[in-house]
């Protein structure tokens, strides 16, 4: 009895741990939404649990639709490293076999020799953001205009620009321009901080609460100690009730 409860439990414990909670979200290093012909980017499916059958696909400007390791990219788990040429520019995203998808990623590789460095995946509120206006050739960084919305903001001789704590009002179309041209423009998203509820102990299912446990608790030992004696009790109890019924058969009989 004591041997099966703890088998029980352990196994409902690992089975919860393994599958996860699911979902994805595509990652992208380094974190830029737009880049110079023939860099490089990598871009990752970080899913929750599982990430077998997951990949990265794309439609280009074009409208063409297809996955990474076809005609581009070079395919590596959930990842997918690419070296990039104008006609790449598009929308990428992680999509699963089953239909699943993740966040979308704007990625625009110009013709052109200017452009601007600014995140390609959505900033936090309060965060420190650097925008910088690069230029292929030497040198790389000339004193650079830069634009919110079609409406000059700051001109920087360094040709970068720090917004020391982004807002939501700092949201919106960006783009830069200097001596070389003009940059195409990119979205920044700015999103509030996601703050960290009280969890509730008792309301966690017991595999739940056992996976936490799991991942480094120091209360690991007392836990398993206490269902070591909660499953002897009820084996305990479970042979006194048929010692008592023993004896009465015995009253009865005499």
């Amino acid at each position: 009895m004591e041997r099966t409860c703890l088998l029980l439990l352990l196994l409902s414990t690992l089975v919860y741990c393994s599958l996860g909670q699911g979902g994805a979200s595509l990652s992208v290093s380094p974190d830029r939404s737009q880049f110079f012909k023939y860099e490089s980017v990598s871009l990752s499916c970080e899913v929750q649990g599982n990430s077998a059958g997951w990949r990265v696909v794309r439609n280009t400007s074009r409208g063409n639709f297809s996955e990474c390791n076809t005609d581009w990219g070079k395919q590596l788990a959930s990842s997918c490293n690419v070296s990039l040429i104008p006609s790449y520019s598009g929308v990428y995203w992680c999509e699963s076999g089953s239909g699943e998808h993740s966040n979308a990623v704007n990625i625009t590789v110009p013709a052109g020799a200017v452009i601007l460095e600014s995140p390609a995946l959505p900033v936090t509120e309060g965060d420190s953001v650097t925008l910088r206006c690069r230029y292929q050739g030497t040198p790389s960084n000339l004193t650079a205009d830069f634009y919110r919305d079609g409406s000059l903001i700051k001109t920087e001789t360094t040709g970068e620009m720090t917004i020391p704590a982004v807002s939501k009002s700092d949201e919106g179309l960006y783009k830069c321009t200097n001596s070389e041209g003009e940059s195409p423009e990119s979205w920044m998203t700015v999103t509030a901080p996601i703050p960290s509820p009280p969890v509730p102990v008792l309301s966690m299912s017991l595999p739940r609460l056992l996976c936490s446990l799991l991942v480094g608790s120091p209360y690991l030992l007392v836990t398993i100690i206490l269902l070591v004696k909660y499953c002897r009790s009820r084996a305990q109890g479970g042979t006194r009730k048929t010692h008592q019924d023993q004896l009465g058969d015995h009253v009865e009989e005499e």
